[in-house]
């Protein structure tokens, strides 16, 4: 069984920009939506990923927190594009920026369309209480509030919130 162990910020500045050593456009979409989660009619989102000419089907466990269950497999990106039009909510557009910092790697998505303005960093890492080097660009962790699973940003955007938590 896998097991994601991931700590998700925001992102402060632009410093992180200049230290990006590659550059991955991704479309991702759900065949189910945080509401089913929340219900408990399911107990794993199911996404699509098209990153260039590869493509992945993942599942995760339904579980807030910095660890969870995930699977993922390669599809072939003609049948992920067919099941995106299958997919609930809206399609998360976005740039994951690869910087290395610390001996780790982090991701930084820079979110497109209707979560524009948005930036967020992840990072993965081999036990819950890891300690990591942060970098001066980390802004405040979101990794337990949901708004910013990605999940949830494509059926309420980060442009249709209210207000911007950031302030």
């Amino acid at each position: 069984m896998a097991i994601e162990i991931e700590r998700k910020f925001l992102v402060s500045g632009d410093g992180w920009r200049a230290a990006a050593h590659e550059v991955l456009p991704m479309a991702q979409g759900y065949l189910n939506d945080a509401s089913s989660l929340d219900s408990g009619a399911m107990r794993a989102s199911v996404r699509l990923r098209i990153s260039g000419d590869r493509a992945w089907l993942n599942i995760k466990s339904h579980e807030a927190g910095r660890s969870r269950q995930e699977f993922e497999y390669p599809v072939p990106v003609a049948d992920a594009r067919a099941l995106l039009g299958l997919c609930v909510g809206g399609t998360v557009d976005k740039r994951r920026h690869l910087v290395r910092h610390g001996g780790h790697l982090w991701e930084v998505d820079e979110f497109l369309g209707d979560n524009a303005g948005l930036v967020v960093a992840e990072i993965e890492l081999d036990s819950p209480d890891e300690d990591f080097e942060r970098p001066d660009w980390l802004g405040a962790e979101v990794t337990d509030d949901t708004r910013y699973y990605n999940l949830a940003l494509a059926s309420e955007p980060y442009g249709r919130w209210a207000t911007d938590p950031r302030r």
